[in-house]
């Protein structure tokens, strides 16, 4: 971030008065001072060719995707699925300052490099930090959520999250999250890198969080295939119902509410919220939806990609 923050950032986000945030390179994205100390082993780390790691930018359906993965990488184990899925499917970049239930980032990655194979890995680094010969050996599955929703659902996540709480309302939030000035933003900067890459990478899969929401069956098809993986009919069906919303939002292995009991977070809200398409529009005044469009359409000029705005 720059050199000093100003005072009303401060008083927005009162948690970054402690420690301030970097910025990681190439890309300016917004990171903590713990990443920046562990920023080369974390672009050093040695992955294995069986790995699976899944990006997104926060609130864009990570957890669904990671249980989804998780389940047929190892072929719908839904008795070990009841393991905490922070500890079948690590954030390595997650540090104790951020979630209390959570290890240091050094530790993480000592947890990630002793992890049995196949490794399903988390994180919302953007490719350009991460290892660069990660989908040269490995699987990448990038989840990708229409921007109105990520920042709504982002803004709640910030009411929730001690340590990066938001001390002000959703249109504040929306304007900061446009100026690149919320945690692991540029968002357009990570998604354009992983929508491209996933073009000319037969390692890379890019998916839609709506997608998802509109043909769930249909998604864990392509997953499967994308990691060659072949599904029964019976642990299909089994599966699709796993991963609807309303069973892992009552989940307790992957809906996060340990956060509450460790102090991470505020007693107020879940982790898992709505898990809806098009909620920005019961959020967001007319004028700030155009704002956003706008923002969107710039940030967009001269790429393919398009977003639903709701299902």
């Amino acid at each position: 971030m720059p050199e000093s923050l100003e005072e009303q950032f401060l008083k927005d986000f009162p948690s970054y008065d402690v420690e301030g945030l970097v910025r990681g390179e190439p890309g300016g994205f917004v990171l903590t001072p713990q990443y920046g100390e562990h920023a080369e082993e974390l672009y050093n780390f040695h992955v294995r060719p069986d790995d699976i790691w899944v990006l997104s930018f926060p609130k864009s359906g990570t957890t669904w995707t990671q249980e989804l993965v998780w389940l047929i990488a190892n072929d719908c184990d839904f008795e070990g699925a009841k393991k905490k899925l922070n500890d079948r499917s690590p954030f390595i970049e997650k540090g104790e300052n951020h979630y209390a239930h959570l290890p240091s980032i050094e530790k993480q990655l000592e947890l990630v490099g002793n992890l049995a194979s196949p490794r399903i890995i988390k994180t919302h680094l953007p490719l350009d930090l991460l290892p660069p010969q990660l989908s040269e050996t490995c699987k990448v599955v990038y989840v990708a959520r229409n921007p109105k929703d990520v920042i709504v659902s982002y803004y709640f996540h910030h009411q929730l999250i001690k340590f990066h709480y938001f001390d002000g309302d959703l249109q504040s939030f929306a304007h900061r999250f446009m100026q690149d000035q919320v945690f692991y933003s540029p968002y357009f900067g990570q998604i354009l890198s992983a929508w491209e890459r996933a073009k000319t990478d037969e390692n890379v899969l890019f998916l839609f969080y709506e997608d998802l929401k509109k043909d769930l069956r249909g998604g864990i098809e392509r997953v499967a295939r994308f990691l060659g993986k072949s599904l029964s009919e019976d642990q299909l069906a089994k599966l699709t119902q796993h991963l609807t919303f309303e069973n892992l939002s009552k989940n307790s292995a992957v809906n996060k509410e340990e956060g509450k009991t460790s102090g991470s977070f505020n007693e107020n809200g879940q982790f898992m919220r709505k898990g809806e398409t098009g909620d920005w529009e019961k959020h967001f005044s007319p004028e700030l939806s155009r704002q956003i469009d706008e923002w969107t359409e710039s940030n967009l000029r001269g790429s393919d990609i398009t977003f639903v705005d709701k299902i």
